[in-house]
């Protein structure tokens, strides 16, 4: 059997094709992952705001309600977070502000910060 000389000259072209497209996959599949970063973000600081309004309305005080928005912050969170905690009128506040991280840090950052508000009224003793 003999293969015509136009199927010889295919031969490589998937191969070629592929390379081509492997920088656009990889730069896809990165900036989705990004994506993702700054998804969880949202959910860390409505969760480490919930968390310190609730350190804050047991009338712990201010240190401990900032220090339970900072508890459950993974590290590559917890540089970047601030946590401010008020308390007026029996009603207890915790406002969280995140920074994004970066997949590949030092190459650049991005532009904004993530917050995370919560409120409860303060318990009784």
């Amino acid at each position: 059997m003999r293969i015509r000389p136009a199927l010889r000259r295919d031969s490589g072209q998937v191969t070629i094709e592929f390379l081509g497209m492997t920088p656009t996959i990889l730069v896809t599949l990165v900036v989705l992952w990004q994506l993702v970063l700054v998804g969880y973000t949202f959910t860390l600081a409505g969760n480490a705001a919930d968390e310190a309004v609730r350190a804050g309305t047991a009338s712990e005080g201010q240190a401990a309600c900032e220090e339970a928005g900072l508890k459950h912050l993974p590290a590559a969170w917890e540089g970047g977070a601030t946590v401010q905690c008020t308390a007026s009128g029996g009603f207890v506040t915790a406002d969280v502000s995140l920074d994004v991280p970066i997949l590949f840090p030092g190459a650049f950052a991005l532009p904004f910060t993530v917050d995370g508000h919560a409120g409860a009224v303060q318990e009784e003793d």
